[in-house]
């Protein structure tokens, strides 16, 4: 490629779902799950073919990324307002200090298989050739209701030979039944990885909501930026609206692990459907996730998950892990999350 290849990871969040293993002061990206290592460290590392690395961040957990990413130029966001904002700011900021490049975009709390360089190149590649936004499409396992999903449009390639798909529209969580007709239908998960260059990305925010912000980084003012828009992620604010995204299928395993019922897809279970991180004793104990940095022990339950991390546990019915964030709001309403 005649330009470098610059990852951009994502950092700022704290992974709510996960409560109470994730809090405001720990956040999901520096944490292991069935892993010796932080999220945060496996997607530096799963990124190491790029050319530069930059981790963007909030200011509270600017302190910590070195201690995971030793490597890699770390941004600070002016304030936290979801990944509309973030990116532009690291969009733009990039294109200050490397200039001409494309960027490869990537949460920092996904678990992902094998095979993730080959298709992550060829998505630059097709930024590139296209001057389009294009995001990796994951194809669906299940009828998620957790994630949001993409209808592609029919295959079509580049002038230098490399297939995609035009996106013809996003959809957010959808309910049961739209979730098995979208699988059904060939739609794809929405990964919430991405590629693009700075001045396609740019362009494309600067005729959404969010272009008071690119005004206001145009003028070297991102605190009177941030200022003048609300919080919206990436997908609402400009995928959503751009007539320019394409996706390219993503051929490696995936999960988000948004939420603790994901555990039993990442952690092999035992004969009793158990998935368990930590010391955890299961007696008369079916299909339950165990999670905990002490020792917790399980008696004569099926199909919960129990989370107990330093002075909180959670306990909640594995379909209905995604009410954490019901938890998560209530504390902190009391400034106790």
């Amino acid at each position: 490629m005649d330009r470098p290849v610059v990852a951009l990871i994502l950092a700022g969040g704290t992974g709510t779902r996960l409560y109470p293993a994730s809090r405001s002061d720990r956040p999901k990206q520096f944490q292991s799950f069935g892993s010796d290592r932080s999220l945060l460290a496996e997607t530096v590392d799963r990124a190491g073919f790029a050319d530069e690395t930059y981790v963007l961040t909030r200011e509270s957990f600017a302190g910590e990324i070195h201690g995971h990413a030793p490597e890699a130029a770390v941004l600070t966001e002016p304030a936290p307002k979801d990944t509309g904002p973030a990116l532009i700011y690291g969009a733009h900021r990039i294109r200050e200090q490397v200039g001409d490049c494309v960027l490869l975009v990537l949460p920092s709390d996904h678990v992902v298989g094998e095979g993730f360089r080959p298709v992550a190149e060829r998505a630059a590649r097709v930024a590139v050739e296209t001057e389009g936004l294009v995001t990796l499409g994951v194809e669906p396992t299940r009828p998620e209701t957790g994630y949001g999903y993409i209808k592609p449009g029919d295959e079509a390639e580049t002038d230098a030979g490399r297939t995609y798909h035009p996106v013809e529209t996003f959809t957010e969580k959808p309910d049961q039944g739209a979730a098995m007709r979208y699988r059904h239908h060939g739609y794809y998960w929405n990964a919430g990885m991405f590629a693009w260059t700075p001045d396609a990305f740019l362009r494309a925010a600067a005729d959404s909501a969010l272009a008071p912000l690119v005004d206001a980084l145009d003028d070297g003012d991102p605190e009177r930026g941030f200022a003048a828009v609300d919080p919206v992620s990436v997908d609402y604010a400009v995928m959503e609206t751009t007539d320019d995204a394409a996706l390219v299928p993503a051929t490696f395993e995936w999960d988000d692990l948004g939420a603790w019922d994901a555990v039993s897809r990442v952690v092999d279970a035992d004969e009793d459907g158990n998935a368990v991180l930590g010391d955890a004793l299961t007696v008369d104990t079916e299909n339950t996730v165990v999670a905990t940095d002490g020792h917790a022990s399980v008696v004569g339950v099926d199909d919960l998950v129990v989370a107990s991390y330093g002075d909180r546990t959670l306990v909640v019915p594995k379909n209905q892990a995604q009410r954490v964030r019901e938890v998560v709001d209530e504390l902190r309403d009391d400034d106790l999350f």
